[in-house]
Formats: structure tokens, sequence, C-alpha cells
């Protein structure tokens, strides 16, 4: 299960997973997330917050998972990754390829400073 959190005067949107994804979860995130894009144009941000990968739990999940990040990358300025995982250390090192927006990794413990990047309060890289 995902848990979503739009913080719409911020334009950010905060995603937790508690569980591995579902496909069902991209569906509930566009519902979420396209009414403010038709009423905003543009994401200032996204945050993934999770300790760990929690990976998919099948391959539908997948595809629904690159399928909402491939219809709607053009249009989210900054990602925000907040976990000592290894695996998602390596998100803006693969993202770079595939995504318009910028991706940052924070450490775990630096949510608030993820926030602040998201909105802007500092520069791109340290």
């Amino acid at each position: 299960m995902l848990q979503i959190d739009l913080l719409g005067d911020d334009g950010i949107v905060v995603l937790t997973p508690h569980g591995a994804l579902e496909s069902g979860d991209f569906e509930r995130l566009s519902g979420v997330v396209d009414p403010y894009l038709a009423a905003n144009g543009t994401l200032k941000g996204l945050m993934v917050d999770a300790a760990s990968f929690p990976g998919w739990d099948g391959i539908g999940a997948l595809i629904s998972h690159v399928k909402f990040v491939m219809g709607h990358h053009r249009r989210v300025a900054r990602v925000a990754v907040v976990s000592d995982s290894e695996l998602l250390k390596l998100a803006p090192h693969v993202a770079k390829h595939f995504v318009a927006a910028e991706v940052r990794q924070f450490p775990s413990g630096d949510k608030a400073l993820a926030l602040g990047w998201l909105k802007g309060a500092m520069p791109a890289q340290p």
C-alpha cells in the first residue's frame, strides 16, 4: 500500500510505501495528482519517503509504475528520494536517463531538508 499525501499549498506530493507496491496504488496516485495538475499545470516536487525499497507485488504493478512515471515526469520539477536503501540511493543516477525531473537522494533522517529542497529553499546540489 502506498500512502499519498498532497501538500497542495506547496505543490508537493509525499509518497510513503507500506509494503509492496500494487497496481491500484498508481491508480490512486493518478486520482490525486491528475486533478492537481489539471488545475495548476505542474507539481513543484514529489518525495518518496521509504526506509527500504518495497518492490512490486507483480509485473502488473511494475508496469503501472512505469506508465505513471512516463505519463507524469515532464510535469514534476523535482523528486526527492528519502532513504538509506542502497538500491534507492541509485535512483538519481538511473532516473536522469529517463525522466525530466531533477532527482536527488537524501538520508532517511533528512525529510525536512528534502522538503526544503523540493520547495526550492535550497540549491540543487550541496
